[in-house]
């Protein structure tokens, strides 16, 4: 089916079922990132493979909201499709509710799924069409009849993660959660995210791309604690685990009957915004719900253990040695004048990784933006787009893997020849930022958005700026992109803690030209103690030598250039015993002082 008979289908539903208008997000039932393949509705019905997105149709009209990492891809994928792009966060952009407001009459009706939609969100467009005397379905499901041959929900096995990787039994982990569920006033809590329940129970799966997670709900109290997971994912060894940690199974789908038949007057702790509405709806008795807005097993997650910790720096130690194998290679096929595509650096890459110990899988597609590429904040090279590699202008290469004892994530510009002045100093200004944060001293409760500045003032003092946040959360062998910490400019209440593993990625798109960015995973460390409390620092984990080709130094301070020559030394400390001569040499070079 083309888009626009896949969008005629849905639109033949929804007058056979009384919709004006159907709302599709790009999230699943558990309100994950980057769902399953069995619920990527939103890529079906529109052709958009950004990760972050929203469709709204009406009988004549169709929109996708997304934001800036995506305002290129999207222009380009939507092309023909009569779908109109939304740059969300622009102020001359609608939202999808005034959007939708403006579209429809009163007494109407609008359709979500309620399974796949988070329950804060659903709540909000509830109360705000029915201001407006527009009606909210929630229990539309359009997908099962119109999209042939959709894939089925994964099945695939789960797998124990073991203490010596963990650090903390799940039975410690749960009595964690429990404690603070408690200490919230409540007796329940309902877990739905897939990297939560993941790491709360020390299992592993392969349902979704990139991320070593498997479709399943959580139920903790004092009473039991229940993992609802379809029976055929679990192998022998999970069920021992489970068992010897005082954890039960119980189907996937029994979930929401479950719920249903919890006692009125126990109060059920939940984050809104991370389970769907259906479940959220499930509750009996809305009184019984207690909400906070970071659940305490997230916070738990976001605060790397010791083991952990250890885990992390010989993971990016390992990663640093593929990189090196890696560059060395790329620097040598494009001097001998091998054809290079941007195609065959993904694969180079996931070849070098494949060869470290514990290596799992890529944490999510690599980027690969050569020249006007490297402006697409998320790029994805197709076998169409694949371009080949010159040598002149910069090269933007953003990758990660999966290893057991740790996730990755790193940015590096290179310069691949010849370049432009205005490209060296966009690349010295984003690497000032990237110094900046990375040499932050802060006081203890100090928020991600108070630090964003830091790697953006060298930007705005030549009316320059990137639109994607600054730095996200790392998860341990989960998600790349994991939180409740962030470094962006929009408000958040959590306070960097040491322990927090986040990125530091200040960029510079000059669209249709090129990108730069510069990326290292900070690790948040206790520092000094004064009259005036305590204060945290970071501490960079990742060893990559940064290009040095394309700084202009006269842009640098002296403590700037003392940093960099620093962080080159502890790369080559760290990296070189693993390093045969000649790799030794060349790393040498890399990281010789500026």
């Amino acid at each position: 089916m083309t888009i626009s008979e896949k969008i005629a289908a849905l639109r033949t539903l929804m007058k056979d079922n009384g919709i004006d208008a159907y709302i599709i997000p790009s999230s699943d039932p558990h309100i994950s990132e980057y769902p399953a393949a069995h619920w990527e509705c939103r890529q079906w019905i529109s052709g958009f493979t950004g990760s972050a997105g929203t469709v709204a149709v009406t009988s004549n009209k169709a929109g996708l909201w997304t934001d800036s990492r995506y305002f290129l891809q999207a222009e380009e994928q939507l092309k023909g499709s009569g779908i109109d792009l939304f740059k969300d966060g622009l102020p001359d952009t609608p939202d999808i509710k005034n959007w939708l407001l403006s579209e429809l009459p009163a007494n109407t009706s609008i359709g979500i799924d309620g399974e796949v939609y988070a329950a804060s969100d659903a709540l909000t467009l509830k109360n705000f069409f029915g201001n407006h005397h527009i009606n909210l379905k929630t229990g539309f499901k359009p997908f099962d009849s119109i999209w042939k041959n959709r894939p089925g929900i994964p099945t695939g096995k789960t797998f124990v993660l073991p203490e010596e990787f963990s650090g903390v039994s799940a039975k410690d982990k749960i009595a964690s959660v429990l404690q603070e569920t408690q200490s919230s006033g409540a007796e329940i809590t309902l877990l739905a995210s897939l990297d939560t329940i993941a790491w709360l129970f020390n299992i592993r799966g392969n349902d979704v791309v990139y991320n070593p997670v498997a479709v399943c709900y959580a139920i903790v109290s004092e009473k039991e604690t229940i993992l609802f997971i379809h029976p055929e994912k679990l192998t022998t060894e999970v069920i021992d685990y489970l068992k010897s940690q005082h954890i039960v199974f119980a189907d996937y789908t029994k979930i929401f009957d479950y719920v249903k038949k919890i006692p009125s007057g126990q109060k059920i702790l939940i984050n809104p915004a991370k389970i769907n509405y259906s479940l959220f709806n499930s509750i009996s008795d809305p009184s019984d719900i207690k909400e906070v807005g970071v659940h305490p097993a997230d916070m738990l997650k976001s605060i790397k253990n010791e083991t952990e910790i250890n885990g992390f720096k010989q993971a990016l130690t390992r990663d640093g040695v593929a990189l090196v194998h890696f560059y060395m290679w790329l620097e040598k096929a494009l001097a001998s004048g091998e054809k290079v595509t941007e195609l065959d650096i993904s694969r180079q890459l996931k070849h070098f990784r494949s060869e470290q110990t514990y290596y799992s899988g890529e944490s999510f597609s690599t980027i690969a933006g050569y020249a006007e590429h490297g402006a697409v904040v998320h790029y994805s090279p197709t076998e169409e787009s694949n371009a080949t590699i010159k040598n002149k202008g910069l090269l933007l290469i953003d990758s990660g893997a999966q290893y057991f004892d740790g996730t990755t994530d790193i940015t590096r510009t290179i310069a691949v020849g010849d370049i432009t002045d205005q490209m060296r100093t966009d690349y010295t200004l984003v690497l000032k930022g990237h110094i900046a944060l990375a040499q932050a001293r802060f006081p203890q409760g100090t928020k991600g958005c108070q630090l964003d500045i830091l790697a953006r003032k060298a930007l705005w003092d030549r009316g320059l700026n990137y639109l994607h946040g600054t730095g996200h959360g790392i998860g341990y062998f989960l998600n790349v992109h994991e939180g409740p910490q962030s470094i962006r400019t929009d408000l958040h209440p959590t306070p960097l803690q040491p322990g927090m593993v986040t990125s530091n990625e200040p960029g510079l798109y000059r669209a249709g030209e090129y990108g730069i960015r510069i990326e290292n995973l900070i690790l948040t460390v206790t520092g000094e103690t004064t009259a005036f409390g305590s204060f945290y620092q970071f501490e960079t984990l990742t060893l990559c030598p940064i290009d040095k080709k394309p700084i202009d130094k006269s842009l640098l301070t002296g403590n700037e250039i003392e940093w960099l020559n620093n962080y080159h030394q502890n790369v080559y400390e760290k990296i070189s015993p693993f390093l045969n001569e000649e790799e030794k040499a060349w790393l040498k070079e890399k990281t010789a002082a500026l």
